[in-house]
């Protein structure tokens, strides 16, 4: 099977002189630029970044900022590891939000689990394996499968240096708040997903493409946006 990808040499060579001119020749507005970064700050929920870049930008929200707090505050318990307020108060917000969504619920029990056995409070995540996982699992494979390898970190006596590391890292919080978010977000009939990084992957799905035919500056570090060097075609 051949494939369609150039060799390097006969690849058409943009220079980072000729890139920067033809990223110039490229028109987007401020006013996009502006609510793509609202559109973010607003779906995750960043309240006061939200307001602050409102009066900045002159950009009006789209929505009352006063309605985000509730999900700010969800947010929050869950990063700092209080799953059990978090739960509470998305059960004070809209019950149905996880009567109606069993996956997302386990994984919030799950996170509960995870910040006893982070703790050294295994006989206490023991019992609640036990009594509020356990039984979910016997129902569901997916579940027991996940909830096999949250107790495997008791095997481990430094869990941060286990196989399961991921599970005691911060991004795990995360993860779980922002499956919340975008589920309290449904229930609300707004926007789950902002826009920004769908845009994100689209440009390295572009890269990848255009890489195909030519050599350029890329963008690999998306934090600062900085271009590469060209690379050589030999």
């Amino acid at each position: 099977m051949t494939s369609s990808t150039q060799p390097a040499s006969t690849k058409k060579t943009f220079s980072a002189e000729e890139w920067d001119k033809k990223l110039a020749e490229v028109s987007v507005s401020k006013q996009d630029l502006n609510k793509l970064v609202m559109n973010y700050l607003v779906i995750e929920g960043y309240k006061d970044a939200a307001e602050k870049f409102s009066q900045e930008s002159g950009l009006q929200p789209g929505i009352d900022l006063s309605s985000i707090q509730d999900r700010m505050s969800i947010r929050n318990a869950i990063q700092a590891g209080d799953i059990e307020s978090a739960i509470e108060r998305v059960n004070d917000l809209d019950p149905e939000i996880l009567d109606t969504n069993p996956k997302l619920y386990f994984h919030l029990q799950q996170q509960r689990l995870i910040e006893f056995i982070k703790t050294g409070k295994i006989a206490e995540a023991i019992e609640f394996a036990q009594e509020e996982l356990a039984p979910r699992g016997e129902e569901n494979p997916e579940f027991l499968e996940e909830l096999e390898k949250t107790m495997a970190l008791l095997a481990f006596e430094e869990t941060t240096a286990s196989p399961l590391a991921y599970l005691v890292d911060y991004a795990q919080r995360q993860k779980t708040a922002s499956e919340l978010n975008s589920a309290i977000l449904t229930a609300q009939c707004q926007e789950k997903d902002p826009k920004l990084p769908s845009l994100l992957k689209m440009l390295v799905w572009a890269q990848n493409q255009l890489d195909e035919k030519a050599l350029f500056p890329k963008i690999n570090n998306f934090v600062t946006g900085e271009l590469d060097p060209v690379p050589t075609s030999g």
